[in-house]
């Protein structure tokens, strides 16, 4: 069984059967256990077409997609060498029931699907992660993991870029769409680093949410962008993706944003508007490029120790802001990703979904 989401209307999706075909050599066959829901599915969804996020997981029904999702499977069979029936993995799942990969050459830990309609598509997003060889696995924060070690990855890779270009030569970091786990873990990485005033804008009704946290220096309401100071020297990091909040923003700063960093679309459904903005115009931020120049830099047993000790550091926050709402099977799921999709979510939830 497959959940369908509607390409063009995310809060839309349906259940459809999925016929199981024989394994071919090389292939293995994996249930999935459990998976997370936030807003960040919500921006595969919504960038599904211009960042490939649909072809990860094709789908013969038109107009509707597979959005992936962050969670663990287990291997039900198996005629690929290195992967056994029994091993579970953590990685980039469809929202299904099973699914079958094409394994690669077990190393390193794990292995990545090297499938024909994979090819072209970002290696981070292709690599699956056995449970027993993952330094990052826990038995007991299995929930958190599938919550935010995607959006967690995420986060570190925007705090490392904009802290490794000198912060752009600003002296304040604003985040719209504060709420959100990837901005408020990023900021709460920014923070730790005492180099720039780290400011979220968000929703009324999320306010006081937001400023519980204890990520930012100051949380305010969108509606207050016209009243920041504007001199003064600003990078900001679009999670909502909202054109009506990015206009706000560059018309206030004009010149003074030094950077404008556009990261998500949980605001999937405002319009989207091509006019030019005042001041630097939005580049787009894509993890894998960051994860490729690190590998390059620190090779990838010191990529790995740095997100490690990080983690690591980050979970205790984690478990304290964390409201974990688990759900079972897929209808479910549907209806949690429409809830996130319409903006109705609680924040301080996070949602996990059992099949297994």
């Amino acid at each position: 069984m497959d959940l369908l989401i509607n390409k063009t209307a995310l809060a839309e999706s349906k259940l459809a059967d999925a016929p199981q075909a024989p394994l071919a050599d090389g292939e293995a066959r994996l249930n999935v256990d459990l998976f997370s829901l936030t807003a960040n599915n919500v921006t595969y969804g919504a960038m599904g077409d211009f960042l490939k996020y649909w072809n990860f997981y094709p789908t013969q029904e038109e107009g509707f997609g597979r959005v992936p999702v962050w969670g663990f499977a287990t291997v039900a069979e198996s005629r690929a060498p290195g992967v056994g029936a029994g091993e579970r993995v953590y990685g980039y799942l469809p929202m299904s029931n099973t699914f079958v990969v094409k394994a690669g050459e077990r190393k390193h830990g794990g292995f990545s699907d090297i499938s024909a309609h994979r090819t072209g598509l970002a290696p981070v997003y292709n690599r699956y992660e056995f449970n027993a060889d993952d330094a990052l696995y826990a038995k007991d924060t299995e929930a958190l993991q599938v919550l935010f070690r995607p959006l967690f990855i995420t986060s570190f890779l925007i705090d490392d870029f904009i802290a490794d270009a000198d912060w752009f030569g600003a002296r304040q970091v604003i985040f719209s769409s504060a709420s959100a786990k990837t901005a408020y873990v990023a900021a709460l990485l920014m923070k730790k680093r005492g180099q720039a005033k780290v400011i979220g804008l968000t929703s009324p009704g999320n306010v006081s949410f937001t400023q519980e946290l204890g990520a930012y220096d100051e949380v305010l309401p969108y509606d207050a962008v016209s009243g920041m100071e504007s001199s003064i020297p600003s990078v900001f990091v679009d999670i909502a993706g909202n054109s009506a909040v990015r206009a706000a923003v560059h018309a206030k700063f004009g010149d003074s944003l030094t950077y404008s960093c556009a990261v998500g679309a949980t605001h999937w459904d405002a319009p989207r508007l091509s006019d030019a903005l005042p001041g630097p115009q939005p580049r787009m931020f894509f993890a894998p490029d960051v994860v490729k120049k690190r590998m390059t830099d620190w090779g990838p047993a010191g990529f790995g120790q740095r997100v490690g000790e990080a983690w690591g550091n980050f979970l205790p926050f984690a478990s304290r802001t964390t409201r974990i709402v688990e759900h079972g099977g897929l209808k479910a799921a549907g209806e949690v990703f429409a809830d996130l999709a319409s903006g109705k979510a609680d924040p301080k939830d996070g949602h996990v979904i059992r099949l297994g």
